[in-house]
């Protein structure tokens, strides 16, 4: 019977016997919470997935309503961008204009400011040729210069005295020389010019008189008359 025995436990037809590690309770509830974990995030990932698959994202808005809004805010800042750039056309546009009226004013100063030389210029002239008589026209700063053989020029300022008081002046004015010909003492019979003048305050003249070619001037003189004849002013010149 022994024999039996130990042959039925020795042969393959003796029965299994398995063994087993005992595991702790703890470890195993950890292990539980971790794959429970671990399936929760996974539907969760599934879950949220699915979302974007049925396009809706975040807050509650689709994907096409996403793309909407952000096509509105294209348009509003696209709009925001071509009222800047008008604004910005517009200035530009001032900008120029200014700096072109600029220009002409500072070109407008340039002549006021020449125009205002020669008149203290004119005025200093006339100041310094101011006569000391009472005549009412005077004549002043005759200049006279060969300007070739039997001609010469000439250049005078006539002025009335009495500022804008004055009436206009009407007369002439005549222009006479006196010298040498052919060693002798010469005098031109006539005026060698004869003009009418009017004038209100002053006139400037100038022009060329004629004279013998063999003549030396030695003497010039200029008078003015009044519209009756009347000699109001003369001045005599030494060459």
């Amino acid at each position: 019977m022994r024999w039996r025995l130990l042959r039925r436990r020795l042969s393959i037809s003796a029965p299994r016997m398995s063994v087993r590690s005992h595991v702790p309770w703890p470890v195993r509830w950890a292990m539980v919470a971790l794959m429970l974990g671990f399936s929760a995030a996974l539907a969760l990932w599934a879950f949220e997935f699915g979302k974007n698959l049925a396009g809706i994202g975040r807050g509650g808005q689709s994907l096409v309503q996403q793309v909407e809004s952000l096509k509105q805010q294209l348009d509003n800042v696209s709009q925001e961008r071509d009222r800047a750039q008008a604004l910005a056309n517009v200035a530009d546009s001032l900008i120029k204009a200014e700096r072109a009226t600029q220009a002409r004013l500072a070109e407008q100063v340039k002549t006021l400011e020449a125009d205002n030389q020669a008149l203290r210029t004119d005025l200093g002239f006339f100041e310094h040729l101011l006569p000391a008589t009472g005549k009412s026209v005077s004549v002043r700063g005759l200049e006279v210069e060969p300007a070739g053989a039997g001609t010469l020029k000439f250049r005078l300022l006539v002025m009335q005295q009495g500022g804008r008081a004055q009436p206009d002046f009407n007369g002439r004015f005549e222009l006479s020389a006196s010298g040498v010909q052919d060693g002798k003492p010469w005098a031109a019979t006539e005026p060698l010019v004869k003009q009418a003048l009017q004038f209100k305050q002053y006139r400037r003249i100038e022009g060329l008189g004629q004279y013998p070619a063999h003549a030396v001037v030695k003497q010039v003189l200029v008078r003015v008359l009044d519209d009756n004849g009347k000699e109001v002013a003369s001045q005599l010149l030494h060459l």
